[in-house]
């Protein structure tokens, strides 16, 4: 990375103060500049094409739909384009997801404010940037894909079978959740039927519950 060039950076996060702070951080460093914001999955990929940023800072969640689909999608079309999720979601289960669809950076919101230059830098340069006191447990898990003893039986869902499983722990009807990820009312009854399987639960009852459950103590 070259302290001449200016790098363009793209912001997508779905609260404004956030994007504010975000902007006021980059701002700050004379080789960097916001190109854009934007806080819906639309509106992100519309500002890649018109302002051709350099990088992308975003986060998992968004308006109207998923961080992850949106990695998959941008990295689909454009191969080397960086990525760095800044989110409120823990590491220690979200980021091996988010690396796997193609992100490079992963830093916390409670982090960022210290470290999110540091993380910008690093992502530029093409560099993997992950917190001190994750990186020796991600990388092995990258590597190996083994997953460790005793980790929850939810690590077995796919990308989308935790997106359906979030929004029931979010109290959300099987139609509500149709509509908000695109999708047909009975492909997310499937969706909910692998869910039961893959944890063992016998009824929706099961599955409401322990979505709950696991989204209290675990979607921070």
């Amino acid at each position: 990375m070259s302290m001449d060039k200016v790098n363009r950076i793209l912001i997508v996060d779905d609260h404004e103060l956030v994007r504010q702070a975000l902007t006021q951080l980059i701002s700050d460093e004379p080789d960097m500049e916001v190109c854009g914001e934007a806080a819906t999955v639309p509106a992100a990929l519309r500002a890649i094409s018109e302002c051709k940023p350099d990088m992308i800072v975003l986060d998992l969640t968004l308006q109207d739909g998923d961080g992850i689909d949106l990695i998959k999608t941008v990295r689909g079309e454009q191969r080397h384009l960086p990525l760095l999720v800044v989110t409120m979601h823990a590491e220690s289960f979200y980021a091996e997801r988010a690396f796997r669809a193609g992100a490079i950076g992963y830093l916390t919101k409670e982090e960022a404010s210290e470290k999110v230059i540091v993380a910008i830098r690093t992502v530029l340069r093409g560099e993997l940037y992950v917190s001190d006191r994750l990186s020796p447990f991600l990388l092995q898990r990258l590597i190996t894909g083994n997953a460790g003893a005793g980790e929850s039986l939810v690590s077995r869902l796919s990308d989308r079978e935790l997106q359906v499983f979030l929004r029931v722990g979010e109290g959300r009807s099987t139609q509500e959740i149709a509509s908000g990820l695109n999708l047909s009312v009975k492909t997310i009854e499937t969706y909910r039927g692998n869910i039961k399987e893959k944890l063992g639960l016998r009824d929706a009852r099961e599955l409401i519950q322990y979505a709950i459950r696991w989204s209290m103590s675990n979607a921070k």
